[in-house]
């Protein structure tokens, strides 16, 4: 529970400066390190980062091997298990990364000179043991929001919704018009879970306090405020596209693009692909509301990713000055004006050139922040919350289970392992 009372402190990650000193390399040798990813989308970004470094360290090449998203979990872990794991690589938040450290893939990084001074406990914990060992250095967060297209707001005379209802009301004229109000679709179960679920469910769960209190096992998964966030769900349902469940992430990212939705509820990471489509209208984004009766709003802001070091690596010197660089303030405003919608995680907050992604990182202001709710706590055990929210969130969506039923399966599949939903009720 540690580490999870630190997350509330990553909202300093982005307001708060500090200065760190580039870090030194006496080494002669040329040395090639490899750093996998799951971002197969960044090749050139990532390649235009490594270059910079490389120019700083003239012996030290950094080669980035990206694996496509679904398979990059299972990927490491045969790397890793037949000794062919790359010398850097991306690790997912909490659990995931965890277990890759706790089978002993991983090296403990708490001697990193710059570390604690470059990034708040909070944006550590997401990394760390309960004992405060560090075993990835953070890299950056995203956000979640919904992307609207402002020319067709413009023309049927709609408003940002500032409440829930207002945003129904939004989506009804849309449907009256002859445009799917959202183009999300759940031919890949993982854009429910991610971009739709766990995008609306902090304001109905009452953000990191709220999700805290499941933890804590004040509240079973299956109280009202987790029914209200499965019946968001079903309240959107009749305003996503009538074959919804068999479109991909793609095909519903381009119903949005060639204007025939105006919203998609959608994350930070896709800026850069929306802005490379440049569809023929202008667009941009604001938070999912709260109901109107809520005082409070939330935003879904994840500490995504840190990079980690193979403890086997034959290069530990060289890996190291790659993750010390990853702590100057020069480091972030590289990486978050290369990658717009990807937050570098240093105190030292970059300004960010890209209007898109300002845009995002301004939907935080006066709210509350939190992590998506299935990644703390949630993945230790089978069934894991994440499944149980997006397989249950699809079948509210597509009319097969009330939302009551689904918060009752996502409360029981958790009783099968998890202290806090066996003893809630008591």
């Amino acid at each position: 529970m540690k580490r999870t009372l630190l997350v509330l402190a990553l909202v300093a990650a982005v307001v708060v400066g500090l200065g760190n000193k580039a870090p030194v390399s006496n080494a002669q040798d040329e040395v090639t390190l490899v750093l996998g990813s799951w971002r197969v989308d960044d090749v050139e970004q990532i390649e235009t980062l490594t270059a910079a470094f490389h120019e700083a360290y003239p012996n030290i090449n950094v080669v980035f091997d990206p694996t496509n998203p679904p398979d990059y979990n299972a990927t490491l872990q045969s790397q890793f298990e037949t000794g062919n794991a790359p010398d850097l690589m991306y690790l997912r938040s909490f659990a995931v990364g965890r277990g890759l450290y706790d089978q002993g893939f991983l090296a403990d990084v708490s001697d990193v000179p710059g570390l604690t001074d470059a990034f708040t406990e909070g944006s550590l914990a997401a990394w760390s043991t309960e004992e405060g060992v560090h075993y990835g250095v953070p890299l950056m967060a995203v956000s979640h929001g919904i992307y609207y297209n402002v020319d067709l707001f413009n023309e049927l005379g709609i408003e940002i919704p500032e409440t829930w209802e207002e945003l129904l009301a939004a989506a009804q004229v849309l449907k009256d018009n002859d445009y799917d109000a959202f183009a999300n679709a759940s031919g890949e179960p993982w854009t429910i879970a991610e971009i739709v679920f766990m995008n609306l469910a902090p304001n109905y769960i009452g953000g990191y306090e709220g999700r805290l209190a499941y933890l804590n096992g004040e509240r079973c998964f299956n109280d009202e405020h987790a029914v209200a966030a499965f019946q968001a769900i079903a309240d959107i349902a009749p305003y996503v596209p009538e074959d919804n469940s068999a479109l991909t992430y793609y095909d519903s990212q381009q119903i949005f693009l060639l204007g025939e939705a105006g919203m998609w509820m959608g994350g930070s990471w896709d800026i850069p692909f929306f802005e490379s489509e440049a569809p023929d209208f202008e667009w941009s984004v604001f938070a999912v509301p709260a109901p109107e009766a809520q005082e409070e709003e939330y935003v879904s802001f994840h500490v995504d990713a840190a990079i980690g070091m193979n403890a086997a690596t034959e290069h530990p010197d060289e890996a190291q000055l790659f993750l010390e660089w990853m702590t100057t303030p020069e480091f972030a405003a590289l990486f978050g004006n290369l990658l717009p919608g990807f937050f570098p995680l240093n105190v030292q907050a970059p300004t960010l050139d890209n209007p898109h992604a300002d845009a995002f990182l301004k939907l935080n202001e006066g709210r509350g922040l939190d992590v998506r709710w299935a990644w703390d706590g949630l993945l230790d055990g089978e069934p894991n919350g994440y499944d149980l929210m997006q397989n249950n969130a699809i079948s509210v969506l597509n009319g097969e289970i009330s939302a009551q039923e689904a918060a009752d399966n996502l409360q029981n599949g958790l009783a099968e392992w998890l202290p806090a939903a066996q003893t809630c009720a008591e």
